[in-house]
């Protein structure tokens, strides 16, 4: 085996014995994706070892992550000790192996199928930032538990806003700062910049970042340093405050999202002020995997019987919930109707009750797609999109009608 050093501030990923939660931070060029691959192939020459490699989305683990294996193997020496198929890696020595999966597949979620897998002691999650649902998390974390070995639980991750439970969880809650290097209960922290990488960097790429850094300060910051974020980059609302749900001599409403597995039902009071463009809203339901029959009981609990704008792509789950004895209507929708229902509600100052936490996170990580094309990333708007169902029902003009 051909010998490749590593940064000290990788060491521990090799030598920490004890530790269950390897925290891999940093902004790009700063190796931790090469160098954890790297340790995965070395460690399944260890006795018991086995690796569960999973991004959020793996369409093709044979054209995406498997080559980055293939290249660590190569680079070691190895390549006629391993059998390299298109969804595993397997140690012929050892009989151990690197299986890679994705979260979520065409079908929806599969936490059950990554919940059932043998004899894992190495979870690794690549790309960890784009699992917003710790729930699923939790249900992998806890399937790896062999008995007789260290168990280990990978995150990889660009850091993105402090709204994601990955923050609240290993950073905010254990007063560790963004940046910290080193171990806290049982978590170790490693964190990377380019700067820790530097001489295994094109000359033109450090120049590009120091351009950046010249010229855009705060996207250096988080791209390249690897900084947590207040509030995510491109950020469509930034007219909105916390502040009290208590909107005098208003009529209030409600708009509602549905969803199931990991997107969750939502349910959002709104009143609207016209005159003072203020539109207040308080989200009563944010939760995943609701029947039809709870929806319906917290829906008449909250609501009584005042109208509820809900998402028309479930007209069956609309007609249920109707004779359930909700006063519940489909929102219309069609071409544009997503940008003027986000163009009404940036007219307006949006104030979220100091409760509604949820509606909060929504608003610091919907983000632009394409501003100029007026493109949406299609996550972190589920209340948002009850929000938007209500306030066209209100503002469009038309009755209901979305305008498209």
């Amino acid at each position: 085996m051909e010998e490749i050093k590593i940064n000290e501030k990788f060491k521990p990923l090799v030598e920490n014995k004890y530790c269950r939660y390897f925290i891999l931070t940093g902004g790009r060029g700063s190796s931790k994706s090469f160098t954890t691959t790297l340790v995965n192939t070395t460690e399944t020459f260890e006795p018991n070892n086995r690796t569960l490699f999973t991004r959020f989305t793996m369409a093709s683990a044979h054209l995406s992550i498997i080559p980055e294996y293939l290249e660590k193997i190569e680079l070691l020496n190895l390549s006629k000790y391993f059998d390299i198929n298109k969804a595993d890696i397997k140690n012929n020595i050892t009989g151990n192996d690197i299986i890679f999966k994705g979260i979520k597949t065409s079908s929806g979620n599969q936490t059950a199928a990554l919940k059932s897998l043998q004899g894992v002691t190495t979870w690794v999650l690549d790309e960890a930032e784009e699992l917003v649902d710790e729930e699923t998390f939790d249900k992998i974390d806890l399937s790896i538990r062999q008995k007789g070995t260290h168990n280990k639980v990978i995150l990889i991750l660009n850091p993105t806003t402090k709204e994601h439970w990955i923050y609240k969880r290993f950073f905010e809650s254990k007063g560790v700062e963004g940046g910290f290097n080193g171990v806290k209960d049982n978590v170790c922290y490693i964190h990377t910049t380019y700067k820790d990488n530097e001489l295994n960097l094109d000359d033109s790429f450090i120049h590009s970042i120091e351009l950046m850094q010249q010229t855009r300060p705060e996207k250096y910051k988080h791209q390249i340093l690897g900084g947590w974020l207040d509030k995510a980059e491109g950020v469509v609302f930034t007219n909105w405050n916390y502040g009290v749900f208590n909107p005098d001599n208003l009529q209030t409403s409600f708009g509602q999202d549905f969803g199931f597995s990991i997107d969750p039902t939502t349910l959002v009071e709104v009143a609207i002020d016209k005159k003072l463009k203020k539109i207040y809203v308080k989200e009563h339901i944010y939760k995943p995997k609701l029947t039809t029959s709870e929806i319906a009981h917290i829906n008449k609990t909250v609501c009584k019987n005042r109208l509820i704008v809900a998402d028309s792509a479930e007209p069956r789950l609309i007609n249920e919930l109707s004779i359930n004895g909700c006063n519940i209507y489909p929102t219309e929708k069609g071409p544009g109707s997503i940008s003027a229902g986000i163009a009404l509600m940036l007219d307006f100052e949006i104030i979220v009750d100091d409760s509604s936490l949820n509606i909060g996170k929504e608003l610091n990580n919907f983000i632009y797609a394409d501003k100029g094309s007026n493109l949406y990333v299609d996550n972190w708007n589920h209340a948002i999109d009850a929000i938007r169902y209500n306030v066209m029902y209100h503002l469009s003009g038309g009755g209901g009608i979305e305008i498209r």
